[in-house]
């Protein structure tokens, strides 16, 4: 039964328009791209805008050190930002900057419903200044200790180890970030938002189910404190918007970087014909939902909501608050080489296995996330590579070649395919509720139901069965079924696999609704790869690319026997016996094997050991017809690095022996071999 479809507007935190996008931000981007997909994937009108955040002190000295302005630094940056988003499938409906005429329009809407309403308030305060600079100090331009727990090297606003907030006058023993010179006080007219005089309606509001248990619990803290009065002006010289009415002052970049998530929507609306206010106005039944991080709660779960609702708008309907990332159990360290930008990844590693990875351990909560380098290989070769995507690489190569690319007319099995639907709408209540790791978790076990079906049908046996042409095509097809629904379910975490799959699949869309009607009498296109092994040898490269003392390194070249003809000798130097050990050998069934166009001596292999497949290329076309070959067992090296051949990718090398020529033998093992098991 279809869902009743919901007017839904995400948001994902800026990233500030002064640096790289890198992993720790990409937590978020992804967490949110993925619940956005899924919620269209459901049929609902979800629109997902983000913006630069682009104002502020940092920006304005970081273009005058590069004898730039400030409009061509953030230019420069928001074209960064939005390739690499785009590469890591970051669906934004529309994407935007701060420092535009729809943001600085309703920062003043905002401030100017505020003012007239009574909740601004002026006086004089005394401010750090840096003498040797002549200017005053932003909180991020002031370090020192923490005035609660006293820990060094804090900024001027917050403390990153106590979360305490304090003005930057507080901080003990502080010093100019920008000039190192000890700042001294001046005082200055500022301009403060009376945030206390929303106390009632934010405790009411904080505690109705608009945030996560562990952030209430935070916030009950801060009200215990007191709610102060929020300083929201700076003064020249400054890169932002003028205070209307207030010549020299601006407004502090925390102003108006969240009405950034309206004015990139005003933007989306002016030019899709959206109703803005529809969303917007204070009696909105459309849902809002800001994704940010923990370290940014006090801005938007009690500043944001107030100054929303002190402005007659709606409050958000939910803000949703994520951990950190820590890399192998560790703050992200560039002497480590695990600080990795996203630029970096994408230069080694393809981004859904990130995508992936951060789905497989991302929940509903506030926990920090790591990134454990060598799980990460583990689980993306195993559960995408090793499950879902030999499903269908397994069954393919029978429909293609035996039935001309044409399923069953009748889905046998049909209760495992309908178990398989069943599960995938608890599957999507799991993406409703944020609890991505709980879903990749049922998928893969769904998965293991998949291949071991599969496992127990034997196509390859059957294909060999004079008669047994329809329980081959049975198998396949429902295994393709299967395949079908897992693809669906996984498309908002893969959605360039997804994209494939479907196409493969030859269908118009991965709807879940459309997963109550099987595929039966339904043609599909050819197989192609849907994706390849993570090797360790691209992680280095990374960590060596991110090393902040180090130059950039190329992965390193592999091994050149790997899939190559056996007439070229792969070994030129003698090796140790430890050496030799690390060799993985593995039996390996040849469930497809067929002639290279325009090559002499290769034929292409397409190897099932145990659970995952792997393309081959071997140099034994001299000795072997493909039609003999399949349905054989050999044996292979399974831990070769792929090569990029210039037939395609090869993952792994076929042993065979003999002089050459015709007098060339794969090696076969003994009739007791099961596909998958180590050779020793």
């Amino acid at each position: 039964m279809a869902e009743q479809k919901r007017k839904i507007l995400v948001t994902s935190a800026l990233p500030y328009a002064n640096g790289s996008i890198h992993l720790g931000h990409l937590v978020e981007y992804i967490q949110t791209d993925i619940w956005v997909r899924f919620q269209k994937m459901r049929g609902h009108d979800c629109i997902y805008v983000c913006a630069d955040d682009a104002h502020g002190t940092p920006i304005m000295l970081r273009a005058r050190q590069e004898g730039i302005e400030p409009e061509e630094l953030i230019a420069r940056v928001a074209e960064e930002h939005q390739a690499d988003f785009a590469e890591f499938l970051i669906g934004f409906d529309n994407y935007h900057s701060t420092h535009s005429p729809e943001n600085r329009e309703l920062s003043e809407l905002i401030y100017t419903r505020n003012r007239d309403a009574g909740h601004i308030t002026t006086r004089t305060i005394t401010q750090a200044y840096d003498p040797e600079k002549e200017m005053f100090l932003p909180d991020r331009f002031i370090k020192g200790e923490c005035p609660r727990c006293g820990t060094a090297d804090q900024y001027g606003d917050s403390c990153e180890a106590c979360g305490a907030t304090y003005s930057p006058t507080e901080l003990k023993n502080p010093v100019s970030a920008v000039s190192g010179a000890t700042p001294i006080e001046k005082e200055s007219l500022h301009y403060f938002f009376k945030l206390a005089d929303f106390e009632p309606m934010l405790r009411k509001w904080t505690t109705a189910g608009h945030l996560q248990e562990e952030v209430t619990n935070k916030l009950n803290e801060w009200f215990a404190e007191g709610l102060r009065e929020w300083d929201i002006s700076r003064d020249a010289p400054y890169f932002g918007f003028e205070i209307p009415d207030a010549p020299g002052k601006f407004f502090y970049v925390w102003l108006d970087a969240p009405i950034g998530y309206l004015a990139s929507f005003r933007q989306y609306c002016e030019r899709t014909g959206t109703d803005f206010d529809a969303y917007w106005k204070k009696d909105s039944e459309a849902e809002v939902y800001h994704f940010i991080g923990k370290d940014i709660i006090y801005f938007h779960a009690l500043f944001w909501p107030a100054m929303l609702s002190g402005a007659q708008m709606r409050t958000p309907t939910a803000i949703f608050a994520h951990g950190f990332l820590t890399v192998n159990g560790q703050k992200m360290s560039k002497s480590r080489g695990t600080f990795i930008k996203a630029r970096t990844w994408l230069d080694h590693l393809n981004p859904e296995t990130l995508r992936y990875y951060f789905a497989a351990k991302l929940g509903s909560g506030i926990d920090d996330l790591d990134l454990n380098l060598d799980d990460f290989i583990q689980r993306v070769n195993s559960d995408l590579v090793g499950k879902v995507v030999n499903i269908a690489s397994r069954c393919a190569g029978f429909i293609n070649k035996g039935f001309a690319g044409r399923l069953a007319a009748q889905l046998p099995d049909a209760e495992l395919y309908r178990t398989f639907v069943r599960a995938s709408e608890e599957i999507a209540a799991m993406y409703e509720a944020r609890e991505y790791g709980r879903a990749i978790r049922e998928i893969m076990a769904l998965a293991d139901i998949a291949n071991q079906y599969i496992d127990e049908g034997k196509p390859w046996v059957l294909a060999k069965q004079q008669g047994a042409e329809q329980q081959v095509q049975d198998v396949c097809s429902v295994g393709l079924n299967l395949f079908r629904v897992l693809i669906t379910c996984l498309a908002p975490v893969l959605p360039a696999t997804a994209e494939k799959s479907r196409a493969f699949l030859n269908l118009e869309s991965l709807d879940w609704d459309a997963l109550a009607e099987p595929l039966e009498d339904h043609r599909i296109e050819t197989f192609q790869p849907l994706m390849t092994r993570v090797e360790a040898e691209a992680i280095q490269a990374v960590r060596e690319a991110s090393r902040q003392d180090l130059e950039t390194t190329a992965a390193p070249a592999p091994v050149a026997a790997q899939g190559s003809p056996l007439n070229e000798d792969p070994i030129r130097d003698l090796i140790s016996y430890d050496e030799f050990a690390k060799v993985d050998l593995r039996i390996a069934r040849i469930v497809r094997a067929q002639a290279v166009e325009k090559a002499d001596k290769l034929l292409q292999l397409t190897l099932d050991i145990g659970g995952e497949t792997r393309n081959v290329f071997a140099g034994i076309k001299s000795a072997y017809a493909p039609e003999d070959l399949e349905g054989k067992l050999t044996v292979m090296v399974a831990n070769l690095a792929p090569r990029q051949m210039r037939f395609g990718i090869s993952e792994g090398m076929v042993l065979a022996a003999g002089p050459g020529g015709k007098d060339l033998f794969i090696l076969e093992p003994h009739p007791g071999a099961q596909p998958g098991m180590r050779v020793k």
